[in-house]
């Protein structure tokens, strides 16, 4: 088991901006630290473009609400993470810690991600705790993020030139290289112009590897 110790002291963004930019939140279970891609480890959180219902039946942006809780915890900083493993799309597999405290258990305690049952129960009782509690996303009603990601790639399979490849390959204005997964938030708004050089990618690893990254939040 590869092990490695990543920590970086932050403060308020109004206070040390310089020291508050080393992290940037991707999504509600994802940030980079010094340039490494972390991915909190037994977690899944609601994807940037996802939305839920609360009691009423009324829609709101969990996924931007977990995004925002994750900003918020790693604020408090010191952020300390111990990776396990590196997943597919090369993001360090990690446990993290911001001023002691568990930010993966916070996240679920908050009812603002779920345990990854399909990998480690170790969030289980959190989950449990923040259902009976009816914390965050357990309030009303929401589709756990796995398979989320599963019918979004499967709906945007119309879009692409290939059902495979849905992945948009942008670049902005600023000619920055940014993909777009089918469950980005501003995946259905974004066009493919390949004359520009933009394209389409078939992974989040083979558009890492061609030089794009992942939004941020």
């Amino acid at each position: 088991m590869r092990k490695f110790v990543l920590a970086c002291a932050l403060a308020l963004a109004t206070a040390l901006p310089a020291a508050a930019q080393q992290v940037r939140v991707i999504d509600g279970d994802t940030f980079e630290m010094d340039g490494r891609r972390i991915r909190l480890l037994n977690i899944d959180a609601p994807e940037i473009g996802q939305t839920c219902r609360d009691a009423a039946g009324q829609a709101w942006r969990c996924g931007e609400a977990a995004a925002n809780a994750l900003r918020a915890l790693v604020a408090r900083g010191p952020v300390r993470c111990a990776a396990d493993d590196v997943d597919l799309y090369g993001r360090d597999l990690a446990h993290c810690t911001a001023g002691g405290a568990d930010i993966g258990g916070a996240l679920v305690a908050q009812g603002l991600a779920v345990a990854f049952v399909r990998y480690s129960d170790e969030y289980l009782d959190a989950e449990i705790a923040a259902f009976k509690s009816g914390k965050g996303m357990w309030a009303g009603s929401f589709v756990r993020p796995e398979v989320h990601r599963r019918t979004a790639w499967s709906t945007s399979a119309g879009e692409a030139p290939r059902a495979d490849c849905p992945i948009k390959g942008n670049i902005n204005s600023k000619g920055e290289r940014i993909y777009h997964t089918p469950y980005s938030r501003h995946y259905g708004r974004t066009k493919i112009d390949e004359a520009r050089g933009e394209r389409w990618f078939c992974t989040e690893t083979e558009a890492l590897e061609a030089g794009w990254r992942a939004p941020y939040w």
